[in-house]
């Protein structure tokens, strides 16, 4: 047996799994990250050193529950947040905590107000540091402010003049390597700490949606991919890049010289509402849950599943974190009665997601002119029958998820599977490795329902829920 490791850093948590090269998982395990700090409105930090500490955990316990050959693991695909800053001394360690994507900081250029600052780079980069001691980093993890990037040729500008409006120059800036070719070996430091093969290859990946799209195993065949994270986004398969499009953008996909069409239209904090949620219902829900042997979302599906659909009027609105050009923007749930119980609120919850994700992926898929044929979800809230029942009633198509579900870190195996030329392309990586799991057919007499209440009620809300915000933003901020 031959085996590759995937790496997928997200917000929330750092997972690490062994596959083999049928993209079967032999074994992983994850560590849940410290709370973001986030002491105000303007910013999100992650606290310490907490992306590698995570990292270095995780490793640890997955290399100890391995029972194969350390020998027989052929390369490690390293994945992570993507649209996150890192600030790095001349020796590669932190001159300042990550600062995490949704710190408003990051719409800005480098402000030279931190000391020991040699080099500015993403959340792969500063991994690829720690594991490799190469000053490298994948050319698709580069979405958002950093430096003159040029997105259709996948490379920094070589003209010195255009680094000047991001207060760099270009030696503060990693050199960049293609989706899938190497950055370097694993040391024998970084081996102590981890546990991983001393000299294992460790593959450049892409940003993390780019990666999940490539481990959900979107083709070019009408797939729609929703991607159920903190961020949650819907996405296709392209291979042009355009700076003029309206209701989707050109992301630099996990397969060299491709991109990924993203919904403008996503959902900041999406998955995080539902944690949101359970913690409002503190811990007796938890200890009954534990004494049943269920999770707490089991609970909560058992009976949500008989509500009607619509959750029988109530209605809620997933800005629970505004963008940054409408800070006034915020969540609602509206239309309350007295037969609404927490039932409610949780189909509520997942009902907001997939309508206001089906309101993107059309957009996106009318401006291309292209009809979807399924939607694939991916992410841990595809565990949820109930979920996915929504998600096809409320498309209308036939909803797919896939044996892993975690298509972060099978997307950076399959970049590692084919990096070390296991699989000649990603194709023949994709059809060895990617396996659908069930589907979901539509009922479509709910789908009318959604889209009624899509149609008469979401796409209007805001006219109405906006200057309402203003007030209570002028007010409270």
């Amino acid at each position: 047996m031959k085996y590759v490791i995937g790496i997928d850093g997200g917000t929330q948590s750092t997972k690490v799994a062994i596959y083999d090269l049928n993209g079967n998982i032999i074994c992983e395990e994850s560590v849940k990250l410290l709370p973001l700090y986030i002491p105000d409105a303007e910013t999100a930090e992650h606290p310490n050193d907490d992306l590698w500490d995570s990292l270095v955990k995780a490793c640890r316990a997955l290399m100890q529950k391995f029972e194969g050959n350390k020998e027989d693991i052929l390369g490690i695909g390293l994945g992570s947040i993507r649209c996150c800053r890192s600030y790095l001394k001349e020796d590669g360690s932190l001159a300042y905590p990550i600062i995490n994507w949704m710190d408003k900081r990051l719409a800005k250029p480098f402000q030279n107000d931190i000391p020991d600052v040699a080099y500015i780079s993403t959340t792969t980069g500063y991994l690829t540091v720690r594991l490799t001691g190469q000053f490298k980093d994948t050319t698709a993890n580069y979405e958002g402010i950093y430096g003159p990037f040029d997105k259709k040729e996948w490379k920094w500008s070589e003209n010195p003049e255009d680094y000047k409006e991001y207060n760099l120059t270009r030696d503060m800036l990693f050199d960049l390597v293609m989706p899938g070719d190497m950055l370097g070996a694993v040391t024998k430091e970084a081996s102590e700490e981890t546990l991983l093969p001393e000299g294992c290859p460790v593959i450049a990946t892409a940003n993390d949606k780019a990666v999940e799209g490539l481990g959900a195993g979107i083709r070019n065949d009408g797939s729609v991919l929703v991607s159920l994270g903190t961020y949650i986004g819907g996405m296709m398969r392209g291979k042009e890049y355009t700076e003029t499009s309206v209701w989707y953008w050109s992301n630099l996909s996990a397969i060299p010289q491709e991109y990924l069409y993203e919904t403008s239209i996503g959902i900041r904090r999406g998955m995080w509402s539902i944690s949101w949620f359970k913690e409002l219902l503190g811990e007796e829900l938890e200890a009954k849950a534990k004494s049943l042997g269920v999770s707490v979302e089991q609970i909560l599906e058992g009976e949500a599943k008989d509500i009607k659909t619509g959750s029988e009027g109530l209605i809620t609105v997933g800005e629970f974190l505004a963008p940054n050009n409408l800070p006034f923007r915020k969540a609602m749930i509206i239309g309350f009665d007295g037969r609404h119980k927490r039932a409610h609120m949780y189909r509520s919850l997942l009902e907001a997601i997939a309508m206001t994700m089906k309101i993107g992926v059309d957009a996106m898929c009318d401006e291309l002119g292209v009809k979807p044929s399924q939607v694939i979800v991916s992410g841990g809230g595809s565990n949820s029958p109930l979920f996915m029942q929504i998600f096809a009633d409320t498309f209308g198509i036939k909803s797919v998820r896939n044996v892993v579900n975690n298509a972060a870190g099978l997307g950076a195996a399959i970049n590692a599977a084919v990096g070390v030329g296991y699989y000649p392309d990603y194709e023949t990586a994709i059809n060895n490795m990617v396996k659908i799991r069930d589907s979901y057919e539509p009922n479509l007499e709910n789908t009318k329902v959604y889209h009624q209440v899509i149609n008469q009620v979401y796409m209007n809300i805001k006219e109405y829920s906006d200057p309402v915000n203003k007030k209570i933003y002028e007010i409270f901020g």
